[in-house]
């Protein structure tokens, strides 16, 4: 996954082409490492027709904020810069990022 900060987040996701997964992290969220896997296997599977990328809040929570990212995890589905879907808290799964993936591959 690439690593995006307040610096480069804009040039790969608001101003970016095609679809881009971004994960909103942090280093002491427990589910956020639970489903990190998850996350890098879709990465793998769709590494063709999306851009997989994360950030850690820390040291980025004005983007956090500016995204409207309140819990994590958060993961955000864009398309040519537009937000697509956004799922946040700890009861959605990978799958569920898969599925809502596919409906905006699919669109």
């Amino acid at each position: 996954m690439t690593e995006l900060n307040k610096d480069t987040y804009d040039s790969h996701v608001i101003n970016g082409k095609g679809v881009t997964v971004v994960d909103f992290w942090g280093e002491t969220c427990v589910r956020c490492m639970q489903i990190m896997p998850g996350l890098e296997a879709l990465e793998e599977e769709f590494s063709r027709k999306a851009l997989f990328a994360k950030v850690n809040i820390q040291g980025n929570r004005r983007l956090a904020m500016r995204e409207q990212v309140m819990s994590l995890p958060s993961v955000l589905i864009f398309k040519d810069g537009e937000r697509k879907a956004f799922l946040t808290g700890g009861s959605f799964t990978a799958d569920d990022v898969k599925t809502k993936l596919q409906e905006v591959l699919d669109a």
